[in-house]
C-alpha cells in the first residue's frame, strides 16, 4: 500500500475497448482462426487510472462513452474497482483490436476512430471534470481527440486546472498538445518525433533532444519534459536537472499500455511527494513492468517493486 498522496483526476475523452488476441500468422485472404480473447477498459487517462490503481493509489476517471461497446466497457472499469464518472454520448464507444502473430512474435494493432462528439456532448464531459476538480492535486488528460471535439479541449483543461490550483499533465500529440503548451502545463509526455514536431527540428540524439526539452521548459509552456523512449529509457527535463535511465532487461510480450504505465508510476510519485528521480525510477520499471506482461495486462505493485530495485536515474 503507497503512502498518502494529493488528488488525481484522469480525463478520457476517446476511451476504447481493448480486444486482444492471437494468431500463427497474419495472412491475407484467409480465416485466421484465433486463441483466447481479452477484454479490457483502455484509453489513456483509464490506463494511468488502473495502474494507479493497481499500485495502491487512488484516482478518479472522467471518461465519455456511448453504445452497448460503452455499457461493457464501464462494467470492466467497475469490476476493476476503478472509481469513475462516465458521461454517456449518443455514439458507441470506439475498440481496439490488438493480434500478436505467435509464429514471429510480432505485434498487429489496429485503433478505430472514436465517436462524434456533439457540442453538448464534449462540454457536458468538461463540466464533468469542473465539477470533480482536485484542488491542490494533478489533472492528467490523456489520449487522442475524439471527431467533433475542439483542438484547445486539453487547453481549456489546462486553464480550469491553473485557476483552481491543479497541475495539469497532458499525453496527446498533434495539434492538441500545441494548443494546451500555449496554455501552459506542469508536464507533458512526448516521443522523440513528437518532441521535434513541437520545436520544428528533427532530433537525432540525445544532446538536441534534451535542448529541445528545456526550450520547451525556458518558454513557460510546461515544467517538466518526460520522454518514454521505449526500449531506450525515458529522459526527464526540468528547469534545473535533466535526468536518463535506461530499461531494465525484460523479455517484452507486449508494448501496449507501457507508456501510460509509465506515466502512472511517475505521477503517483510526484503525487507523494518524491522528487523527479525518484518518480523517474517508477515510471521506467512501471513500463518495463507492463512490457513484459502478455496483450493488454499492466503492471502490478510487485512487479513495480522488483524491477525498481537497483535502478539509479543519471543526470546528464
Amino acid at each position: 500500500m503507497v503512502s498518502r498522496h494529493v488528488p488525481i483526476l484522469t480525463v478520457t475523452p476517446n476511451p476504447a475497448l481493448d480486444v486482444s488476441t492471437s494468431t500463427g500468422i497474419v495472412e491475407p485472404e484467409h480465416k485466421l482462426r484465433c486463441g483466447a480473447t481479452r477484454l479490457d477498459p483502455g484509453g489513456g487517462g483509464v490506463n494511468v487510472s488502473r495502474v494507479v490503481r493497481n499500485l495502491g493509489g487512488r484516482s478518479l476517471a472522467v471518461y465519455a462513452i456511448g453504445g452497448p461497446t460503452g455499457d461493457a466497457y464501464r462494467n470492466l472499469l467497475e469490476q476493476e474497482g476503478v472509481a469513475g464518472l462516465a458521461v454517456r454520448i449518443a455514439e458507441s464507444t470506439r475498440e481496439s483490436f490488438t493480434v500478436d502473430e505467435t509464429s514471429t512474435g510480432r505485434q498487429f494493432r489496429f485503433v478505430l476512430q472514436g465517436p462524434t462528439l456533439t457540442e453538448a456532448e464534449w462540454h457536458s464531459l468538461f463540466y464533468a471534470v469542473r465539477g470533480e476538480l482536485p484542488g491542490p492535486g494533478l489533472v492528467v488528460a490523456s489520449g487522442s481527440l475524439p471527431p467533433g471535439v475542439p483542438d484547445d479541449f486539453y487547453a481549456r483543461l489546462a486553464r480550469l486546472a491553473r485557476d483552481n490550483g491543479a497541475r495539469c499533465v497532458i499525453d496527446t500529440s498533434g495539434d492538441a498538445l500545441r494548443a494546451a503548451l500555449d496554455e501552459g502545463v506542469y508536464l507533458i509526455k512526448p516521443s522523440k518525433r513528437e518532441l521535434g514536431e513541437l520545436v520544428g527540428d528533427p532530433i537525432d540524439d540525445d544532446a538536441e533532444l534534451i535542448e529541445a526539452a528545456r526550450e520547451l521548459v525556458g518558454a513557460g509552456t510546461c515544467e517538466v519534459v518526460a520522454l518514454s523512449l521505449g526500449g531506450d529509457g525515458a529522459i526527464v527535463v526540468s528547469a534545473d536537472q535533466a535526468l536518463r535511465l535506461p530499461t531494465p532487461k525484460v523479455d517484452v510480450q507486449s508494448t501496449v499500455g507501457a507508456g501510460d504505465s509509465f506515466l502512472a508510476a511517475f505521477l503517483l510519485r510526484i503525487a507523494q511527494g518524491y522528487d523527479l528521480g525518484e518518480a523517474l525510477r517508477a515510471g521506467v520499471a512501471a513500463g518495463s513492468a507492463t512490457a513484459a506482461l502478455p496483450a493488454t495486462a499492466l503492471v502490478g505493485a510487485d512487479d513495480l517493486v522488483r524491477l525498481a530495485e537497483g535502478l539509479v536515474p543519471e543526470a546528464i
